[in-house]
């Protein structure tokens, strides 16, 4: 048994303060730009530099507008509106995963109408950052004692943890589970990356968009099933983050049986 009683304040300067939470995201998003901007140089991304500095500035703000929206709205509704001023306050957690996927989706169909860009160029280079980010994610959840999980018996659950800033009930570490599944997502997709290198190499057409919606469909599956570990409010047995992973597994289902038959088609 852990006890959690981790400052998530990485760093104190005066009144500012460098939190995990922060520093994750920043890490995410440097690390997401520095793969986009080797794909350039190497000839894999038909996208000039200066493109991608105002790419980067609409990506990071859909993805923060869209995660603090759907947390907001579908999330923590009652808690925001008797605390409003709490709303601008993103360096406190509160970022729906699902609202950034969604706030990312729609901005970068915009730069790519915009500017002449394939979508899924762009997607399927940042799918696999994006997993390794949301691992990085999930750990700082951990460190702010948020997203945990259910109460959880100590002598069949070792594992499980005290959340000191929570209260003393020993709980399913449900962040790192999610974490942890997104470690996996990675691996997935960097092997299905080397997969299709080898495909090109014998001359098979690399079909795009598959590596975006296998992700989508994997980390709303994953995401499913950990969820009921984790201690949410239920609407009709399941909780918002299922309900709305459940959409992804759709939707990601749906794409990659299209995927299929259009590649079987231009065989």
């Amino acid at each position: 048994m852990f006890v959690d009683n981790i400052n998530p304040v990485l760093l104190q300067l005066g009144p500012f303060g460098i939190r995990y939470y922060g520093l994750v995201y920043a890490i995410g998003f440097l690390t997401t730009y520095f793969v986009l901007k080797n794909a350039i140089k190497k000839g894999r991304l038909r996208l000039k530099e200066e493109q991608l500095d105002v790419f980067f500035i609409w990506l990071v703000a859909g993805v923060i507008v869209g995660a603090r929206v759907f947390e907001v709205l579908f999330f923590s509704f009652n808690y925001y509106y008797a605390n409003p001023p709490a709303i601008f306050m993103i360096w406190n957690g509160g970022l729906s995963f699902h609202g950034g996927l969604v706030g990312a989706v729609v901005v970068s169909l915009i730069f790519c109408r915009k500017y002449r860009v394939q979508f899924y160029d762009l997607a399927d280079l940042t799918v696999i950052p994006l997993s390794f980010f949301l691992f990085l994610g999930r750990v700082a959840n951990f460190t702010n004692s948020e997203i945990y999980g259910k109460i959880a018996n100590p002598n069949s659950t070792p594992w499980c943890v005290v959340f000191a800033k929570v209260d003393s009930y020993c709980r399913h570490p449900a962040q790192l589970y999610e974490g942890l599944s997104n470690l996996f997502t990675m691996f997935v997709l960097i092997s299905y990356r080397a997969w299709e290198k080898k495909r090109r190499k014998e001359r098979k057409e690399r079909v795009k968009g598959r590596v975006f919606w296998l992700f989508v469909f994997l980390y709303g599956l994953l995401r499913f099933f950990i969820d009921f570990y984790r201690e949410d409010v239920l609407y009709f047995g399941l909780s918002m983050g299922q309900w709305l992973s459940l959409i992804m597994v759709i939707a990601g289902t749906a794409f990659l049986l299209r995927l299929r038959k259009n590649s079987k088609i231009n065989k």
